[in-house]
């Protein structure tokens, strides 16, 4: 809870509060996902739609995902091709992020247009959706309580029992599943199998799209046992193709790389083919066994073996020439596989092009402007994958991973100011991002901003005590601020942890200077300078080398550093 306690029935009786709304129900049992975001989308929606249409327009994906009864009120401005396809060419599952990106987009709506100084109250905070429970989380981090305070009751009223039948429940469970709301697609979907006739068709695609969300959330088990209860149920070839399918991902996807089984993913991937290639159906065989070729070549890649995977890939397109102007996204997914397979083959321009095909194919689709946004900067064209990245920030809700690339690209080109500003919003946007916490800190300690660098590595230390890159920022704030015993502490930690971080022994060399000792300053940016040679660690080892008297070998460095 946030703010002053309240009375849930009613208003403070002093008049203090200004109520946003009459409190909210945020049980999730009657309305499901965005129970809370819909009911405040609902309130601030019309009026922004009068004030500023423009930022309504702006979060247009964010609205009509949590609040679809929004739908005829806020166009559709930003779509992907999959929202127009028929059911069964829609193969992309959103990933998990997807709930953040909308909480992080309702959000910054939200924040705009609240009447300052009111109050939000929710009940059964408990039983709130987790896309619910993951908005309140933003908003409270991200709206100042002056503009908008919130209070969160854990308990509440008891919602009637979820009386909805299989259709009404099916419907429930198809949009969920588009959406990304994989929680509750886990949720009903378990009731809609319960009132269902095992291995009816109805029956199959709750458990499809039961599994397909249990593995999504890492709940392997739970997956497992919904793909094998299907088998059981039936003798239809397509659905043990799918569920071998299923289960071969689970294997090859693993939340955990270490409990990743690649053998026996292959032994499952291999009866999907096996079933698929006999597949009565021409136009259902040509889609279903380039599906599973996709899932293979997964595995050949998992197993080092590149070239094997683009062969599998090339089949799979082959294959989806048969499919006509059929299942867009099948082809877009495949072109995308094989440009980061020929990326990884240096075969650059031809991953270039795949990757063209792929964004041609559907322009609103944000994760393949970053893929082709980093093999670009790799290549050292910097202004096409500056265009990539914000491409990718236009296409959708905010998207942390690209401000944190094109922080990278700002880096690289002496754009510090903003490149901090990427790094603060990718912090704002996600205060988990360790990597954001390391490259701001170092940034601002380099420029001297001790107290904020000093911020991001308490904060960066408290996600992953132990750091190295962390631990040599430390060690240099340390050292400008004269506790050289507190310095040499972190740095030693730092190398002993990563013994080829360069920051880090150069940070110890200029410790050691600075501790009286130039020759074990040269030694540790002789060290520093073999695993990254830069500029300024031949600058601070030419001022030790000249300590020493080494005069020759000092101008040398100068030269270098010059």
């Amino acid at each position: 809870m946030r703010g002053a306690p309240l009375d849930p029935t009613g208003p403070d009786p002093t008049g203090a509060v200004r109520p946003l709304m009459p409190m909210i129900d945020g049980h999730r049992r009657p309305h499901g996902p965005y129970t809370v975001a819909a009911a405040v989308l609902h309130r601030l929606v019309p009026e922004a739609l009068e004030r500023s249409p423009e930022l309504v327009a702006a979060h247009d994906i964010e609205i009509r995902a949590a609040a679809p009864g929004l739908g005829d009120l806020v166009v559709a401005r930003r779509q992907t091709v999959d929202a127009r396809l028929p059911d069964e060419e829609r193969i992309l599952v959103p990933a998990l992020r997807r709930t953040s990106r909308l909480a992080n987009g309702i959000t910054e709506f939200v924040r705009e247009v609240v009447p300052p100084g009111t109050t939000l109250m929710v009940c059964n905070g408990a039983q709130a959706d987790p896309t619910d429970v993951e908005l309140l989380d933003v908003m409270m981090r991200r709206i100042p309580p002056e503009a908008l305070a919130i209070v969160v009751y854990s308990g509440g009223p008891e919602p009637p029992e979820d009386r909805r039948g299989a259709e009404e429940l099916w419907q429930a469970v198809d949009r969920c599943l588009r959406e990304g709301f994989l929680h509750a697609v886990a949720e009903l979907g378990a009731r809609g199998l319960a009132r269902t006739e095992p291995g009816g068709e109805l029956w199959w695609r709750f458990a499809q799209r039961t599994a397909t969300a249990l593995g999504g959330l890492g709940r392997v088990a739970e997956a497992r046992r919904v793909w094998r209860q299907a088998r059981r149920s039936s003798q239809d070839p397509a659905v043990h193709a799918a569920c071998a399918y299923g289960m071969a991902m689970l294997d090859a996807r693993h939340h955990a790389p270490a409990r990743r089984d690649l053998a026996m993913a292959r032994e499952w991937i291999n009866t999907a083919i096996a079933i698929s290639t006999l597949l009565p159906d021409p136009y259902d065989r040509a889609f279903k066994l380039g599906f599973d070729r996709n899932g293979l070549a997964l595995v050949e890649l998992r197993e080092g073996r590149p070239k094997a995977a683009l062969e599998l890939v090339d089949s799979a397109l082959e294959l989806a020439v048969q499919l006509g102007e059929r299942h867009p996204v099948h082809r877009m997914v495949l072109r995308a596989n094989r440009a980061r397979l020929l990326a990884a083959l240096g075969r650059t321009k031809e991953a270039l092009d795949d990757y063209g095909a792929a964004i041609a194919i559907d322009p609103g689709f944000p994760d393949y402007y970053l893929d082709r946004g980093n093999l670009l900067a790799r290549l050292g064209n910097q202004e096409e994958a500056l265009a990539d990245y914000e491409s990718a920030m236009r296409a959708g809700p905010p998207l942390p991973e690209a401000h944190y690339n094109r922080a990278e690209l700002r880096i690289a080109g002496g754009d510090l100011d903003g490149a901090l500003a990427d790094l603060g919003r990718v912090i704002d946007l996600d205060p988990s991002c360790l990597d954001a916490y390391i490259n701001r800190a170092g940034l601002l300690a380099g420029l001297e901003r001790d107290e904020e660098a000093w911020r991001d590595v308490r904060a960066g230390l408290a996600l992953a005590p132990g750091n190295p890159h962390l631990l040599a920022v430390l060690g240099q704030l340390e050292t400008a601020a004269g506790r050289l015993a507190e310095a040499r502490r972190a740095l030693d930690r730092a190398i002993e942890a990563a013994p080829g971080l360069a920051s880090a022994w150069g940070n110890r060399g200029v410790l050691r200077f600075e501790a009286g000792d130039p020759e074990g300053a040269v030694e540790d940016l002789s060290q520093a300078i073999g695993l990254e040679p830069q500029p300024d660690l031949y600058a601070n080892r030419a001022v030790a080398l000249r300590t020493l008297g080494r005069d020759a070998e000092a101008a040398a460095d100068e030269e270098r550093a010059r």
